[in-house]
């Protein structure tokens, strides 16, 4: 039985001790409270941040909420895949489970610029950061089944269509509509990642956390204002990570995968989101990019 109210909050009471979560960009906005929540389940939560001293600023803050939190901090930085690529080997020395990971990370409506390896900014971090930070620990995520993954998605994603002639939009660029793309990859990597892990123990759903207010909108002077505005219809960053928390820990989900919710519920994918031919093909050009072979 789905276990959720209106309005969306996830209302589990979910134990986590033992289990150890990883979460992507987890200083700030909805990732520090999934990260509380968690942590305040007994989860041993570990915040992978651009930011080293914001990422220990959210978990000295999260150590003063939650007697006895379990918080650790270290450095990753999804616009380079070198980072990645240290990030996981050092984790993979450390960590001997992972039982729950958290793509929540994200940029926004930034201005146009790459990634150190040349992508676009909101598919080189949004997507294709995620993708190589899975494909590295998938292999412990398997050996720590039954365990999951939530890929913070949007509802932008209804907007977003994959230009596979200009994925990095070299030709031309709109910030909102490469925004929309990465957020619909997002989507489309869910889905076929779900039909690879079936029998795994390993299940991957996506979530639309709300509009939320948070820092994602700093490099939108319009959206700023919007926000502000419009502030009294936002989530606060607690609300909108409600379903992030929910694809993580609800007991009703333990072999539900490959779906996407919202408000705690299962919720709408845009038809472009739905297709299994775009989402292979996704798939293999994401390998091809980041130099992978991810069978």
């Amino acid at each position: 039985r789905v276990k959720y109210v209106a309005g969306g909050v996830c209302l589990s009471q979910a134990r986590l001790s033992g289990k150890i979560v990883l979460i992507t960009g987890g200083n700030t906005g909805i990732g520090k409270e999934t990260a509380r929540n968690l942590a305040a389940r007994g989860a041993r939560v570990i915040l992978a941040c651009r930011s080293v001293e914001k990422g220990e600023a959210a978990a000295a803050e999260i150590r003063s909420k939650v007697s006895g939190a379990q918080v650790e901090v270290r450095e990753l930085d999804l616009a380079d895949t070198c980072s990645i690529r240290a990030f996981a080997q050092q984790f993979l020395k450390e960590v001997s489970h992972l039982h729950i990971l958290i793509s929540n990370a994200g940029v926004m409506m930034c201005p146009y610029t790459k990634t150190a390896d040349g992508f676009e900014m909101h598919l080189g971090v949004n997507h294709l950061g995620h993708f190589l930070l899975t494909y590295l620990l998938i292999g412990l995520l398997k050996r720590s089944a039954p365990s999951r993954i939530v890929v913070v998605s949007s509802l932008a994603h209804n907007f977003g269509w994959i230009r596979f002639h200009d994925l990095h939009s070299q030709g031309s660029y709109n910030s909102g509509l490469a925004y929309c793309q990465s957020k619909l990859a997002n989507v489309l990597f869910v889905r076929e990642l779900a039909r690879r892990l079936e029998g795994s123990g390993v299940t991957v759903n996506s979530v639309h956390p709300g509009t939320v207010r948070s820092e994602l909108v700093r490099h939108s002077t319009v959206m700023s204002l919007l926000f502000t505005l419009f502030s009294f219809l936002l989530k606060t960053p607690e609300e909108g990570a409600q379903t992030s928390v929910y694809c993580a820990v609800a007991e009703e989900l333990h072999s539900v995968s490959g779906k996407h919710f919202s408000d705690c519920t299962p919720a709408f994918v845009a038809p472009q989101g739905r297709s299994v031919k775009t989402a292979r093909q996704l798939w293999n050009v994401s390998c091809e990019l980041l130099g992978i072979e991810w069978d």
